[in-house]
C-alpha cells in the first residue's frame, strides 16, 4: 500500500508583556498544522464549541482566552504592574496525534505548559490532576492551582478532546488538490522528456503523489517537497524523465486525505503529441524571431 500515516497537531499560545511600548501587551494565536486558526481573541472558536458539551462551559473556558487573567498571572508572579523591565508569561496548550490509513487516530502528546520569563515554569499532569514545578518560582503557584479542581477537571477534558477537534477542524477546512500533468523536452538530452506532475492547493498538508506507467511507480522520480501557497494551502511537484518514444500509459496518481478515493490523471498519446507540437512551434517560432523574420 503507498498510504503512510499523517502527524498533526494543535496548539494555543497565549503570551503576555510587562513592557508594552515595546512589544504587544497580550497576544493569542491557535495553529492547526501551520495554519493559523485564531489570533488575539478574548473569544473561543466556534469550529471549538462545536465540541463542548455543557459540562464544558465553566469558568475555566472563559479563562482559556481571557487575556487578562494572564496578565494577572504576569504581574502577580513579576509583582509589578507597570515595570520598566520586561516580563514574560507564555503558556502552550494542545495536543500531537497520529492518524493511520485506516481512519485511526493515536495521542502522541496532550499537553498544558508555561513559561516565564523565558524559562519552564509549570506543567499540567492530566493523569492525576496536579501541577508539576518546572521552577523553583513555581511552588506556590503549584499549591493554588492544585485545589483549584473544576479548573484542572476541565484541562484534562481539554487535552483529551484536542484530538477530536483536530479532526473537525481539518474536515470542515480540507481542500481537495488541483493535479496537473505536462511534459517537456529533457534539457540534457532530446530523445528523453521531463514529465512533470503538479498538486496545488490541498489541505491538510499530508499528500502522496507518485508518477506511474503502466500503473507502476517508476523510480528515480524527483520532489520538490510540500510548500507553502499564499492562502495557507500546499502545492508539490514530481518529475521524472521518460523515454520520448516509449509506448505505455503514463498517470499522476495523488493520495489525500479531502479525497474519498486517490485521484490518476493520465498523461496518454493526445498529451503526448501535442506538447511535442508546442515545444516544435515555440522553438520555430523562437528561430524566426531571431533571424528578424515575422
Amino acid at each position: 500500500c503507498l498510504c503512510s500515516s499523517e502527524n498533526h497537531y494543535l496548539h494555543y499560545m497565549f503570551t503576555a508583556l510587562t513592557k508594552e511600548d515595546v512589544l504587544p501587551e497580550y497576544s493569542a494565536v491557535g495553529v492547526v498544522d501551520d495554519r493559523r486558526i485564531s489570533d488575539n481573541s478574548n473569544e473561543v472558536p466556534d469550529w471549538i464549541r462545536l465540541i463542548l458539551t455543557a459540562d464544558d462551559e465553566t469558568d475555566a473556558l472563559v479563562q482559556l482566552c481571557d487575556s487578562n487573567w494572564y496578565k494577572h498571572q504576569l504581574y502577580t508572579l513579576s509583582n509589578c504592574t507597570k515595570c520598566s523591565e520586561l516580563h514574560t508569561f507564555r503558556r502552550i496548550i494542545g495536543c500531537e496525534v497520529e492518524k493511520f490509513p485506516d481512519g485511526t487516530v493515536k495521542s502522541l502528546r496532550a499537553f498544558d505548559e508555561y513559561g516565564f520569563d523565558g524559562e519552564d515554569f509549570i506543567t499540567f499532569d492530566s493523569d492525576t490532576l496536579q501541577w508539576i514545578v518546572k521552577s523553583p518560582k513555581a511552588k506556590e503557584t503549584k499549591k493554588k492551582w492544585d485545589q483549584q479542581t473544576e479548573r484542572n477537571q476541565f484541562i484534562k477534558n481539554y487535552v483529551e478532546k484536542c484530538m477530536d477537534w483536530i479532526s473537525t477542524f481539518n474536515n470542515t477546512h480540507e481542500n481537495s488538490p488541483d493535479v496537473y500533468i505536462s511534459a517537456r523536452r529533457a534539457p540534457d538530452d532530446h530523445s528523453k522528456l521531463v514529465l512533470s506532475c503538479l498538486a496545488t492547493g490541498f489541505y491538510p498538508r499530508d499528500i502522496e503523489m507518485y508518477i506511474r506507467l503502466n500503473e507502476s511507480v517508476l523510480d528515480n522520480q524527483t520532489s520538490s517537497g510540500i510548500r507553502p501557497n499564499a492562502n495557507e494551502t500546499f502545492q508539490m511537484n514530481t518529475s521524472v524523465e521518460i523515454d520520448i518514444n516509449y509506448k505505455g500509459s503514463y498517470d499522476c496518481f495523488v493520495i489525500h486525505s479531502s479525497l474519498t478515493e486517490p485521484v490518476s490523471i493520465e498523461w496518454g498519446k493526445y498529451h503526448h503529441k501535442h506538447t511535442l507540437i508546442v515545444i516544435l512551434w515555440w522553438c520555430g517560432s523562437k528561430k524566426k524571431g531571431s533571424n528578424g523574420e515575422l
